[in-house]
């Protein structure tokens, strides 16, 4: 059977399969009344389609604009190349510790050889002196690979700490807007098994790679300097195995990319099943999202047995050529000792240097595998790091609190308008509702208002300024956006809060509680505000998390307030008294509430009609309603009624 390659370029052909299809998932088998000539039809149009859809998903990895980045392969020689800049003096170290652990080992077939000779000879002089040598040897051997290794772990954990607050950085300088708009499974996959993948291949990866150099480097001069006749010829045959190192490496870039994409889209299909499982069930969608799991882990499976194809390759060809060298130096050694050109020791030595070349070698084989894979893990990381910022902060700041929207005009796709030249001028500290129809561009409208997209054209100002135009820690302190996901982290009740500012102190944290209403049951909690709350520890009820979330709105203390229906997701009765622990937030704030229940309207001193990305109306409650006609009055009359 011909072994294909799923993602092979242009240049490359593809073999027509032959021989009988493999056994499928029954769901991907054709009737069970058509022929075998159409089940091998029906099989090779899969395999064809899978060839396509792994060249499509190789091509989505590589362009930006179809999703997440990949950095390119100086990218990550330039990331590797800072992370042990930074740390030269432990990596001389690390290096000299291994030279001397490796030099000290490879002394040993040498005085092992030479002891041989001696004996042949008939020379006992001095034999014990010199089998006591090898006993020191191997035991400073000993000390010395101890110490080596433990350099060498510090090192790698060094570097892996290094490495994952670069990518931490990376991540949470992302734009949300990016974020947001990106395929979240792509993204979930690069910072947990990239990051894993990444994690292993710097803690293990370099510094074994790098001993695993140092010690074939050595040996290899070990092995000349014993008998040039006995290395030769066994190094020319290890080298053969340099092609097949040099294919894998051409060819295995473009695999991993590509594998690693495939558990990108499985991991965005599951996402969205779960996620929207109950519109699924009441659709009826369940046999098309099983099918499209099916066809990404379809996928999937074809780039890895594309790799493992790889890695079987060099292996078997490592193999090879790591185990005949031991068979040539004997049958070299016994030809070069019938000529008297060569001694039983040095032969000795030879065999032993073989074998002890054999172990690094096949250890610097497997690393490169390690580092090949870490290596396309980093630069799908690094990829992230290669998205352009969404704001360029200036010098200029506000001059004031006032909150300004001119012509303001947004597109999520080019030439698809969701927001046409919306006009807004908020009063300091009113309460200004947004109302509308679902997809009405209301959400929009408040990401533009609290700075979290730029506008297409137009501009959104405080104090004069552009929101976009102010660094994040100031833009902060000027306009929060309050949505209806609230995030609680692990940590203390008083880490949740002192997020925003991390100076506040506990009378600050106090007087935040109270003012939403929850420093009771924060005080009744075990430890108080030193209780552990988050994933897998003390459990909040959504309104109590909803409170923490407000609580550190307050210690930010913005002077204007974006609500997305905040409320949303937290059942009415619930919502109801949560209202209550919202207006001493809202006190003295200036505030664009977005909002479904429209009881939140009646309160505002202005509401603001929006359809179809327009304000189409603007008034009080009193004045909408009194036009019987009106939008609002319509809205307002479904929602009492």
């Amino acid at each position: 059977m011909t072994i294909t390659d799923p993602l092979a370029t242009s240049a490359d052909t593809w073999s027509d399969h032959s021989a009988d299809p493999p056994v499928v998932d029954p769901r991907l088998r054709p009737p069970d009344e058509a022929s075998v000539g159409e089940r091998v039809a029906s099989w090779r149009m899969r395999h064809h389609l899978r060839r396509e859809e792994a060249d499509r998903v190789y091509a989505a990895s590589r362009n930006p604009e179809r999703g997440w980045p990949v950095a390119g392969d100086r990218a990550v020689l330039d990331f590797f190349r800072d992370l042990i800049g930074r740390r030269r003096r432990m990596f001389v170290v690390l290096i000299a510790l291994n030279a001397l652990a490796a030099g000290a080992g490879l002394v040993v077939p040498r005085l092992l050889g030479t002891l041989v000779d001696r004996t042949v000879q008939g020379d006992g002089a001095g034999l014990d002196s010199l089998a006591w040598l090898v006993v020191a040897v191997v035991a400073a051997q000993a000390v010395l690979t101890f110490f080596a290794q433990r350099t060498s772990t510090l090192f790698g954990q060094d570097l892996l700490a290094s490495a994952r607050e670069y990518i931490v950085r990376v991540i949470l300088r992302l734009p949300v807007g990016q974020v947001e708009s990106a395929s979240t499974g792509d993204l979930v996959t690069r910072v947990t098994r990239d990051v894993g993948t990444m994690s292993r291949s710097v803690q293990f990866g370099v510094p074994m790679a790098i001993i695993s150099i140092l010690t074939v480097s050595l040996s290899v001069v070990a092995m000349l300097a014993n008998s040039v006749l006995l290395a030769v010829p066994s190094l020319m045959i290890i080298a053969t195995s340099a092609y097949a190192v040099r294919g894998y490496l051409r060819r295995a870039p473009r695999g991993y990319i590509t594998e690693g994409s495939t558990y990108s889209r499985i991991n965005t299909t599951l996402t969205e099943t779960v996620e929207g499982a109950r519109t699924v069930e009441a659709l009826g969608l369940s046999g098309r999202r099983v099918r499209q799991g099916d066809d990404d882990i379809e996928v999937s499976a074809q780039a890895e047995r594309y790799t493992m194809s790889l890695r079987n390759l060099l292996f078997t060809v490592i193999d090879v050529a790591f185990n005949t060298p031991r068979v040539a130096t004997l049958a070299f050694g016994a030809w070069g000792y019938a000529q008297g050109w060569l001694t039983l020791g040095q032969i000795t030595s030879a065999v032993l240097y073989v074998e002890a070349l054999s172990g690094p070698l096949d250890r610097l084989v497997g690393e490169l595998d390690r580092l090949q894979v870490g290596a396309t893990s980093t630069a799908r990381l690094l990829g992230i790091a290669e998205v352009p910022p969404d704001r360029e902060p200036t010098d200029a700041r506000p001059d004031g609190p006032a909150l300004v929207g001119r012509d303001l005009r947004f597109a999520y796709r080019e030439g698809h308008d969701v927001l046409h030249g919306i006009d807004v001028d908020l009063r300091t500290g009113e309460r200004l509702a947004v109302v509308g129809p679902s997809g009405s561009g209301k959400s929009t409208l408040g990401r533009l208002l609290s700075g979290i997209n730029r506008p297409r054209t137009g501009s959104a100002t405080v104090g004069g300024v552009e929101l976009v135009d102010l660094p994040l820690e100031l833009l902060r302190t000027e306009v929060a956006l309050v949505t209806q996901e609230h995030h609680v982290f692990i940590g203390s009740v008083r880490d949740n809060i002192v997020l925003a500012r991390e100076d506040s102190p506990d009378e600050a944290v106090r007087a935040a509680l109270a003012a939403v209403g929850s420093l009771d049951w924060v005080e009744r909690l075990p430890q108080g505000l030193d209780t552990r709350i988050g994933s897998g520890q003390h459990v909040l009820t959504p309104a109590q998390a909803q409170q923490i979330a407000l609580a550190r709105l307050i210690i930010a203390d913005p002077h204007t307030l974006v609500l997305d229906e905040a409320t949303s997701l937290i059942d009415p009765r619930t919502a109801r008294s949560l209202e209550g622990s919202m207006n001493a937030l809202l006190e003295g704030r200036t505030v664009v509430a977005i909002a479904h229940r429209l009881h939140t309207a009646h309160d505002a001193d202005r509401i603001a009609v929006v359809i179809d990305g327009r304000i189409v109306e603007l008034g009080s409650h009193h004045e909408l309603v009194d036009r019987e006609d009106g939008e609002y009055a319509a809205l307002w009359r479904a929602w009492t009624s």
